[in-house]
């Protein structure tokens, strides 16, 4: 239920307020929403060494749920690492790279299209990024105990 709720935020988030032909537009009352359209999410890294992160809710850094988009550069990819507890991933955009194992190997890493789901397992070594194209993710987990 997290992760359908999440990836629906995530999604109005990408795409933004549907505009309709000679409509008339009205703000929304920010006591009942916020919204941010693509050109105002601040996304933070450095987008040579990494990739770019927005958190929606929560601190990943710390104990308790968090969500947070993340966004690969194209030829970007992590090492192998582990995280203390289950993160799950729904891609949002482009085509993420996933491989297994303590050993770097991104020549057989796996493609993960827009639209699939992903669980990280706690404490299982793996690797992840981009190829030729960007790739954005919504992640969902626990931050550390």
């Amino acid at each position: 239920m997290k992760i359908a709720l999440a990836g629906v935020l995530a999604a109005s988030l990408i795409v933004g307020p549907a505009v309709l032909a000679g409509s008339v537009q009205a703000a929304p009352d920010p006591a009942a929403l916020a919204y941010k359209l693509p050109d105002q999410i601040a996304w933070l890294g450095d987008p040579v060494k990494g990739p770019l992160t927005f958190v929606l809710w929560g601190d990943p850094t710390k104990a308790g749920p968090y969500a947070m988009l993340v966004k690969w550069p194209p030829h970007q990819m992590s090492r192998p690492h582990t995280h203390p507890n289950d993160r799950h991933i729904y891609v949002i955009s482009g085509i993420w790279w996933v491989g297994t194992g303590k050993t770097f190997s991104p020549e057989t890493t796996t493609p993960i299209p827009a639209g699939s789901v992903v669980t990280h397992f706690a404490k299982q070594f793996h690797y992840d990024g981009a190829k030729d194209e960007p790739a954005v993710l919504e992640i969902v987990g626990e931050g550390p105990q």
